[in-house]
C-alpha cells in the first residue's frame, strides 16, 4: 500500500486550492495542466497518483503503463474517459466529484429550459436584428408541468431542488435505486415517465447500456409532446432521432450543454450539425454546465478531500 507522502501527477487544469491541500498535508505533486498524453506515458511509471478532468482517455494500455497506480481522481462527475472496469481489475480506486458540480449544472438547465419555453433566444436575436414580435415568441409557463428526470443521483436531486420553486411536479425514474422519493421529487417507473412527462431531462452517466440510449424507439413511447434537456453524456443521444422528433412535433424545443462528438473543426463533420443549429427549436452550449466560476472550485475542494482521506486510509 501507499504511504504517505505519494506522488501525484495532475494533467489538467485544477483549482488552487487542490494543490494548497496537497502541499499542507506534505503530499507530493506534479502539476503539469499543459502535459500531452504522449508525454505523460513517458512519465506515468514513477506516480501513484493521477488527478485529471477531460484531457484525454485513461485506457487499458495507459493503466497498463502505470503500475505504480494507486488511484485515479477525476475533476468533475462522470468517469466516462476512464476504463473503470480495467482500472478496478488492477486494484486502482477511482474518486470523482460530483458534489462539486451539481448545483452549476442544475440551474444550467433550468437556465436553458426556461429561455426554450419563453422563447428567449429567439426573441434575443431578433430584437438586435430589427425585429419586434410579441405574438410569435410567446412563451409558455413551466408551473402545473410534470418535469421527469432520468436518473437521480446528485446532478438529478440538484435538479429536482432547483425545480421546487416553479410550481412544477418532478418526478425521477432511476433503474439502480428505489425508495428514493423524497421532498422534491417522487420515484416513477418508466412507464409513468413516457405518460406524464412535460419536460425529460437526462441526468445518467454514459455506459455501454446508455450510449445511443435515446432514439427513435425510445422516443415513440411518449404519450405528449415535451421539452427535452441533455446536460448528461452527449453519446446517450442520437441526434438525428431528436431532429425528426422536433420536426414532428413530438419535441417542443431541445437544449443540450453536451453533443455526441464536440469542438471543432470535428463537429462541423458530423451530417447532423448543420440541421442541429439552423432548428429554431434548439439551443446550444458548450459543455458548461458543471462548469462554473463556484464549481471549478467546489470540484477542486472536494476532490482533494476525497484523495487525502484515500491516502491516510492506505497509510501504513
Amino acid at each position: 500500500m501507499t504511504t504517505l507522502p505519494t506522488n501525484v501527477l495532475i494533467v489538467d487544469d485544477i483549482h488552487p486550492v487542490f494543490t494548497e491541500r496537497l502541499q499542507g498535508e506534505n503530499i507530493a505533486f506534479n502539476y503539469q495542466p499543459a502535459i500531452s498524453k504522449e508525454e505523460t506515458l513517458r512519465i506515468i511509471p514513477q506516480y501513484t497518483g493521477l488527478v485529471i478532468r477531460s484531457k484525454f482517455k485513461v485506457d487499458a494500455a495507459f493503466i497498463d503503463a502505470a503500475p505504480q497506480l494507486d488511484f485515479i481522481a477525476r475533476g468533475g462527475a462522470g468517469m466516462d474517459n476512464i476504463d473503470e472496469n480495467y482500472a478496478t481489475e488492477k486494484g486502482i480506486t477511482l474518486l470523482n466529484a460530483p458534489e462539486g458540480n451539481r448545483d452549476a449544472v442544475g440551474e444550467h438547465m433550468v437556465g436553458m429550459l426556461l429561455g426554450l419555453m419563453n422563447n428567449l433566444y429567439r426573441g434575443n436575436g431578433e430584437v438586435k436584428g430589427g425585429l419586434w414580435r410579441r405574438e410569435e415568441n410567446r412563451g409558455v409557463e413551466l408551473g402545473g408541468r410534470t418535469v421527469a428526470l432520468i436518473g437521480y443521483g446528485n446532478n438529478g436531486q440538484a435538479m429536482a431542488r432547483k425545480l421546487s420553486g416553479f410550481g412544477v411536479t418532478v418526478i425521477a425514474y432511476d433503474k439502480y435505486k428505489t425508495g428514493f422519493s423524497d421532498a422534491y421529487a417522487q420515484e416513477a417507473s418508466m412507464e409513468e415517465v413516457v405518460k406524464r412527462a412535460d419536460v425529460l431531462s437526462l441526468h445518467i452517466p454514459l455506459t455501454r447500456e446508455t450510449r445511443n440510449l435515446i432514439d427513435d424507439e425510445y422516443l415513440r413511447h411518449f404519450r405528449k409532446p415535451f421539452f427535452f434537456l441533455n446536460g448528461a453524456r452527449g453519446e446517450i443521444v442520437n441526434i438525428p432521432s431528436i431532429l425528426k422528433a422536433l420536426d414532428e412535433g413530438r419535441i417542443l424545443g431541445a437544449a443540450f450543454d453536451v453533443l455526441p462528438v464536440e469542438k471543432f473543426p470535428d463537429l462541423t463533420r458530423q451530417s447532423w450539425f448543420i440541421p442541429l443549429i439552423k432548428h429554431e427549436k434548439v439551443v446550444l452550449s458548450p459543455h458548461v454546465a458543471g462548469w462554473s466560476v463556484e464549481s471549478y472550485f467546489k470540484i477542486a475542494d472536494v476532490l482533494v478531500d476525497k484523495v487525502i482521506r484515500f491516502l491516510k486510509s492506505h497509510a501504513e
